[in-house]
């Protein structure tokens, strides 16, 4: 031990470091930990909460606007007239969208009409065969009264002469009594010939009658055939079969068309979402559940709807080359099936006041519980 002498502290100097005293650990103090259990508590209490409330919910951002695209094509082939000028317009049912310049179906129009009248000329015709039959028959019927007459009263004059000769054949002479037999016989015959001609006239008015029908089969006919050649003629005129906007138009004035050429498409204005949802996701979706419905191009717009009908099957189920599965690599895949949701207009936006179409990407969130 050295007998060496330490120098003293000088009076004013800081103690050394070693000789500092230890600071408590902040693990240490009760502060900290009662700040962590309320922050690890209000974390565990914000996630069950947050599960809580979304387990109520299934959504999906494999959802797009879809809608009946109705594509317009002509049935008749020729060259374009007139085509509206509706790019992206909406339009109305029945409105004109395209003229193809008409030239066979008019003159078939025509034709059809000349036909028609020819007809019902040949029917005016008939009707009045019919009338000068009827009034033949009434002649034939007023001349064969004498001759029916006449022979009625010679077979009575011959019936009282036989009885005569019956009771004595000497109250009639025979000469008498073969003249009244050849009288019954003559006016027999004529009114014989007399009821000939008013069946004859009967006949004849039964055939008149029955080319009337005909007649008139052949008018039914030919409007028949005016109806076709206007409907022909109507196919040159391309008329818009529901409301909606037009779209994909591919044609202009002048352009030569054939039949099932497509022209130009309408996007109707009912509109639907086809959300393709896990299968794991369908245990509690049914019809009527309701939607909200977060479109991209309007992330702002709080559209609603409701479930409309799940499909009966996935989707690679019904695709062009379904997937073969009986092969040895089977890995099994979460499938998507296709659910429709229709969009509610009331207390909710109006699809229709926006610019959406078919393709458009939504993210559809479906309250099942």
């Amino acid at each position: 031990m050295s007998d060496t002498p330490q120098p003293e502290a000088k009076s004013g100097e800081a103690p050394s470091a070693a000789e500092e005293p230890s600071k408590p650990s902040i693990f240490s103090k009760p502060l900290f930990w009662i700040i962590f259990v309320l922050v690890v508590g209000a974390i565990a209490i914000a996630a069950v909460l947050y599960y809580l409330d979304a387990r109520q919910y299934e959504s999906t951002d494999d959802a797009f606007v879809d809608a009946h695209i109705v594509r317009i094509a002509p049935k008749v082939a020729g060259t374009l007239k007139s085509v509206a000028d509706i790019d992206n317009r909406h339009v109305e049912a029945g409105q004109v969208l395209a003229v193809i310049e008409p030239s066979g179906p008019e003159a078939q129009v025509a034709e059809a009409d000349a036909n028609v009248k020819q007809a019902q000329a040949q029917f005016e015709q008939a009707r009045a065969q019919v009338l000068a039959s009827e009034a033949t028959r009434d002649q034939a019927v007023a001349q064969a009264r004498a001759p029916i007459a006449t022979a009625a009263k010679a077979q009575q004059d011959l019936a009282r002469y036989e009885a005569l000769r019956r009771i004595d054949p000497a109250a009639v002479a025979g000469q008498q009594l073969d003249a009244a037999r050849a009288t019954a016989r003559s006016t027999a015959a004529e009114a014989a010939a007399a009821r000939q001609q008013i069946d004859s006239a009967a006949a004849n008015i039964a055939v008149a009658r029955r080319q009337v029908a005909a007649a008139r089969a052949v008018i039914e006919a030919r409007q028949a055939s005016v109806r076709q050649a206007n409907v022909t003629l109507g196919d040159n005129r391309l008329v818009a079969p529901v409301a909606g906007q037009v779209v994909n138009r591919q044609v202009n004035i002048g352009s030569y068309v054939g039949p099932g050429t497509q022209l130009m498409a309408i996007v109707p204005d009912h509109i639907w979402v086809t959300a393709n949802f896990k299968e794991t996701q369908l245990r509690d979706m049914t019809a009527g559940k309701p939607v909200d419905i977060k479109v991209d191009a309007y992330p702002n717009v709080k559209f609603k709807g409701h479930v409309d009908s799940i499909q009966r099957g996935a989707g690679q189920a019904f695709a062009l080359l379904p997937p073969q599965n009986a092969t040895g690599n089977y890995v099994k895949v979460v499938q998507r099936v296709p659910v429709r949701i229709e969009f509610d207009t009331k207390n909710a936006p109006d699809p229709r006041k926006y610019p959406l179409g078919p393709g458009m990407s939504v993210i559809p969130t479906v309250k099942v519980r």
